[in-house]
């Protein structure tokens, strides 16, 4: 990975892209800390305090609690492509746009910038509404409302240009950049804190070291189950046409073990949130409340077991909708391909699938337990002041890997152009 780097670093052209990247996610980290107006930070410290909000505030590099202008960060657009995806199931002319190549592509993505919009304008409002009803704002109102909707809109509108624009002119992956530089921009803070911790005695020796081991270890296992796949054989039959022979040649078909990503424990994060924000609304003396508290606390093996269900759950249903077996069997069939000792088309599907829905059990446990892991890590090793989940660990692996790719193939496309030069 450094030798990639400094590699990199040493190529005008790739320096060029670095330097463009790097300076596009320093304006981001600048707008984090431009406030909204109207907001009284005393009162909004107060009703963001706890861990309800805690992903979010994570996601935007602090800029959740502090109400920026980046409070929301990408996740009306991450909202706004899922829910695209999701609707070339049921919509048909979605489904002919994405597979009409580059042009159905671009038109799919400007259905996206529209629906981030309109979902960043009605999440905003309805935080504006809610901040209102708690007290956070110093002159309720409509037109507080309209500035602060405006206000957020405008920042997550921004963050999706400079996502698409590190895409085109920066080393790519803008979208999942930004996530990163959110991330990661938490980590200093955590460390201090968990130094204190330490300095305090709070904490023994021998919990640190299983700390450490625990982080390296977990660190090891996302590189591993995201780079992990299973290659399915796939051999093409010779023909000839004119006076040449094409095919013959064997390859293989990539099943990955993670294929979902990240996505199935957003969905299930959702679902589990959502009791706890409508006991928000309430009084927090009510039955509903002690209940929510006492049964369904994230520390609590209920939470967990629960958590852990709907990750594996969703897992399977997010893999169904990007991934349809008897699609890839049939344009397999169709080049004049085969899986050997299995006949073209639907056993080609069936067989697939089968292979298919095992690795996504496997990748749905490993979700769950991923997810499950600031718990584990609080259990075991006592350390409280280092809140860095395993959502998140599972992002910045995953970004860090796809980055170095994207790097290490820009290298490699310049020493072909040497080597034929």
């Amino acid at each position: 990975m450094l030798g990639s780097m400094q590699q990199a670093w040493k190529v005008s052209d790739l320096r060029s892209k670095l330097l463009f990247t790097l300076f596009m996610l320093l304006v981001f980290r600048i707008g984090a800390y431009i406030p909204v107006p109207g907001i009284d930070p005393t009162a909004l410290e107060k009703l963001l305090g706890g861990q309800l909000f805690g992903f979010f505030d994570i996601v935007s590099g602090g800029a959740f609690k502090r109400f920026s202008i980046f409070a929301m960060s990408i996740t009306p657009y991450i909202n706004a492509t899922i829910i695209l995806q999701l609707l070339q199931v049921v919509i048909p002319r979605l489904d002919e746009l994405a597979k009409e190549g580059e042009e159905g592509r671009k038109i799919i993505a400007q259905y996206t910038r529209y629906g981030t919009l309109a979902l960043a304008f009605i999440q905003a409002f309805g935080m504006s509404v809610a901040l209102s009803r708690s007290g956070a704002l110093n002159n309720p109102g409509w037109g507080s409302y309209l500035v602060i909707s405006i206000s957020l809109t405008a920042g997550t509108a921004l963050l999706m240009w400079i996502g698409e624009i590190i895409t085109e002119k920066g080393i790519g992956n803008g979208i999942s950049l930004i996530i990163f530089a959110g991330i990661v921009s938490r980590l200093p803070a955590q460390i201090n804190g968990t130094i204190q911790e330490l300095a305090g005695g709070i904490i023994g020796g021998f919990n640190i070291v299983v700390f450490i081991a625990l982080a390296v270890a977990s660190i090891v296992a996302i590189i591993a189950v995201n780079e992990g796949q299973r290659r399915l054989p796939v051999q093409y039959a010779k023909r000839v046409v004119g006076r040449k022979m094409y095919g013959g040649q064997s390859t293989f078909l990539p099943l990955r073990v993670n294929a979902g990503g990240v996505i199935p424990i957003i969905f299930a994060m959702s679902l589990m949130m959502f009791p706890a924000t409508i006991g928000s609304w309430m009084s927090q003396t009510n039955g509903y409340n002690q209940f929510i508290n006492h049964w369904f606390s994230s520390s609590g093996l209920l939470y967990n077991v629960f958590y852990a269900a709907l990750i594996i759950f969703f897992t399977y249903f997010y893999v169904a909708i990007i991934f349809n077996p008897l699609d890839v069997a049939e344009n397999i069939k169709k080049n004049g391909g085969f899986v050997p000792g299995i006949r073209p088309g639907r056993p080609t599907a069936e067989y697939i699938d089968k292979i298919l829905s095992r690795l996504t059990l496997s990748g749905g446990i490993f979700l769950a337990l991923i997810a499950v892991l600031p718990n584990i890590f609080y259990n075991v090793t006592g350390v409280t002041s280092f809140y860095f989940g395993g959502t998140s660990l599972l992002i910045v692996v995953g970004v860090a890997l796809d980055t170095m790719k994207q790097i290490e193939s820009h290298l490699l496309l310049r020493s072909y152009e040497g080597f034929v030069k």
